[in-house]
């Protein structure tokens, strides 16, 4: 976990000094793509958190699925003319903001559990 937030602050500091700009036929696909990314990313930190089963694998597979689900359903959208990647995008918000407070949730109840267990201390 400590190498990926390597990775992802070396990945965003390279991608902030490189002058590369995604032409404007393409902005609907980096954003989904760059939706599912952020979901995936979150869903392992609560997975990490919640002291759920994280396996990097699962991690990984997720991560290209939902790349290649949200490219699809976006090119799809665009074969017929519609806008499809709202869907998409609208899907990986609420996953996003739904795996962010059960973080907030799980870091609170960690915070909890251990001023609990130094006040403890502090009485014996």
């Amino acid at each position: 976990m400590f190498f990926a937030l390597i990775g992802i602050l070396a990945g965003i500091i390279i991608g902030w000094l490189l002058p590369f700009t995604i032409p404007i036929e393409y902005t609907r696909y980096s954003a989904v793509v760059i939706l599912g990314i952020i979901d995936a990313l979150i869903g392992a930190v609560r997975a990490q958190l919640t002291k759920d089963h994280y396996d990097p694998w699962i991690f990984a597979t997720g991560l290209f699925f939902n790349i290649l689900l949200a490219l699809g359903i976006t090119l799809f959208g665009d074969m017929l003319g519609l806008d499809l990647y709202l869907a998409a995008t609208v899907v990986f918000t609420f996953r996003i903001f739904r795996n962010v407070g059960i973080a907030r949730r799980a870091l609170f109840d960690l915070y909890l559990k251990k001023t609990h267990y130094l006040k403890n201390e502090e009485i014996k």
